[in-house]
């Protein structure tokens, strides 16, 4: 399915700066235009009234209203916020936010959906249906910033005035960020721009399923990200079964892609690995796992497995909570502490949202009535 028609969220700042000039306007108008979107929130041209009123026009003209409508917004009792967002086209995404002392970290989605269809996840259950544009991606980010600075009193004052409130970005929400390469990199660069929403590069981390060839791609943008890989086992037989795109990208092959990453990069390479009940737990495992990673520059967030509730008729024998469970604590802290023992910086991670379904791909899959995509 084709991405809708761009947003003035899908121009880059320069991108912008030509429209404007080739219009016969100073460049200071792009500035304008930036600030009003991404320092006071306002997305409708008609609200920039800085600009005149004839440029105001043609902006909203040329360029569809940006389409991030709330479907529905869910808090957790740990503080954990997420929403489900309409696109233009009628198809939904989901955004987490996920507070802790000092941060704000937001977890965005690149896809509709997901074509990976790792068992554990929600988001692939239905299917991938199409990319998000840079705009959309870039929005979710716009969205969830404005909504923090409207609430009085979640923060001390940052700094400068229009320093954004999320403080950090995780790109594991629905979809394969890697798989919207072009997107997700242009949406990046509009974060991180001083005209943007001015976080920086090293507060952003990619997750990926393990495309290799992106990775090697990624690790050429000059551009000091965050790297997670989703590993969740020690060998083959396992993350086969676990994940379908090791058939493509063995673990030997994604070992090595890790390593000339770091490599050329300088930068550490963290290894989300989802802990399941009689699956990836024993301490065998994590020995195997310990041995994988041995002189590499990683860290590795060991994940309690977090039930998906629904089944999805026509998808296939997609797990749910009866197959997938969480282990017993005990034996989450001794895989941890294994790890560690054999020199691999582990922690267990404490699960968030899991009252309101925070997994990705959760919410969307229990509102919309479930179908077969093929």
């Amino acid at each position: 399915m084709a991405s809708p028609a761009c947003s003035v969220y899908d121009l880059s700042p320069s991108e912008l700066e030509g429209w404007v000039t080739r219009r016969g306007q100073p460049k200071y108008r792009a500035k304008q235009i930036l600030e009003a979107l991404y320092q006071h929130g306002q997305s409708d041209p008609v609200s920039w009234t800085t600009l005149p009123k004839p440029m105001r026009d043609e902006l909203a003209a040329e360029f569809p209203a940006p389409g991030l409508f709330p479907i529905q917004q869910q808090t957790s009792s740990d503080g954990t916020v997420k929403w489900l967002w309409k696109l233009p086209d009628g198809q939904s995404v989901e955004t987490v936010m996920i507070p802790a002392e000092g941060r704000r970290t937001v977890c965005v989605s690149t896809q509709v959906g997901c074509a990976y269809k790792c068992g554990f996840c929600a988001s692939g259950m239905k299917g991938f249906l199409r990319d998000l544009t840079a705009g959309e991606i870039v929005q979710q980010v716009a969205r969830v910033d404005q909504t923090l600075k409207s609430v009085p009193g979640t923060d001390s004052p940052l700094g400068t005035r229009y320093r954004s409130r999320v403080s950090n970005i995780v790109f594991m929400g629905m979809g394969e960020p890697l798989s919207n390469y072009e997107n997700l990199i242009k949406a990046i660069r509009i974060i991180n721009s001083p005209d943007g929403l001015k976080i920086g590069a090293r507060k952003i981390t990619i997750s990926t399923v393990g495309l290799i060839p992106m990775m090697e791609r990624l690790a050429k943008e000059g551009l000091q990200l965050e790297l997670a890989v989703s590993l969740h086992a020690p060998n083959d037989a396992i993350r086969g079964k676990l994940m379908p795109v090791n058939k493509r990208y063995p673990i030997v092959r994604l070992m090595a892609a890790c390593r000339a990453f770091v490599k050329a990069t300088k930068r550490l390479i963290t290894f989300e690995y989802i802990l399941i009940d009689g699956v990836n737990d024993q301490p065998q495992h994590a020995e195997e796992l310990a041995g994988r990673l041995k002189g590499l520059l990683c860290k590795v967030n060991l994940i309690p497995c977090h039930p998906i509730k629904q089944m999805v008729p026509g998808t296939g024998t997609v797990p749910g909570t009866d197959v997938f469970r969480r282990p017993p604590e005990e034996r989450m802290r001794a895989f941890e502490k294994k790890l560690q023992e054999k020199g691999i910086v582990a922690t267990l991670r404490t699960s968030r949202g899991l009252d309101i379904e925070g997994a990705c791909g959760q919410l969307r899959l229990r509102h919309e009535t479930p179908t077969e995509v093929k």
